[in-house]
């Protein structure tokens, strides 16, 4: 176990330094994550339909490499299986592409059922350890509830829910991420001795 530490520090290192070399580069892709989070805040029925466009594109590709590398291994076992795979992948795909609003629904269910189950694992996760996490017990069982709370709104909201649902918790997501990209760039170049030391005296 402890022959690893030294890869560990390394890596670490590495990463250290790359971002401090980059810490331009992260904080313009931050900038860029927290303005596209506000837009998708603000307008969740679009976020949430160029959601649904974007993993029907996903499945729809998926869909097509695996007809074709299903054809090109047709003498493998269990060529049927997987031919009937890529065919019901494209089918989707394109279902998702044509009307993107009946996917925007089909993925809002989806995001239920997720709630309802982080929630219950939550809860269960924190009365289990309540001993063991003292006092941070608490906030576990407190997020599970709110998980569970969401997933009722939703519920309860259906149809009218699925048009902003994840369209809000995308662009929330992305404001996040983009305020801890940011943080983490300010804060490389903070540390940068590179960036906060004088510039050289020209020669003569």
């Amino acid at each position: 176990m402890s022959s690893n530490y030294p890869d560990i520090e390394r890596f670490r290192s590495a990463l250290v330094q790359s971002i401090r070399a980059h810490w331009v580069l992260f904080l313009v892709e931050g900038l860029v994550l927290v303005v596209l989070g506000l837009v998708a805040i603000a307008l969740p029925p679009i976020a949430s339909l160029a959601v649904a466009i974007l993993v029907g594109w996903l499945i729809l590709i998926s869909g097509i490499v695996g007809l074709v590398t299903t054809f090109m291994m047709r003498h493998a076992p269990g060529f049927w299986w997987s031919l009937a795979s890529a065919v019901l992948a494209i089918l989707v795909g394109v279902i998702l592409l044509g009307w993107p609003l009946t996917g925007v629904f089909s993925l809002t269910l989806v995001l239920i059922v997720f709630f309802m189950l982080e929630g219950v694992a939550s809860i269960m996760f924190a009365l289990e350890h309540r001993n063991q996490l003292s006092g941070r017990w608490g906030w576990m069982l407190a997020s599970g509830i709110v998980d569970l709370i969401l997933a009722a709104l939703i519920l309860i909201g259906l149809p009218g829910t699925a048009a902003w649902a994840i369209g809000l918790l995308v662009g929330i997501n992305m404001l996040f991420g983009g305020s801890s990209m940011i943080a983490m760039a300010l804060h490389a170049r903070a540390t940068d001795p590179a960036a906060s030391a004088p510039a050289p005296r020209p020669t003569v």
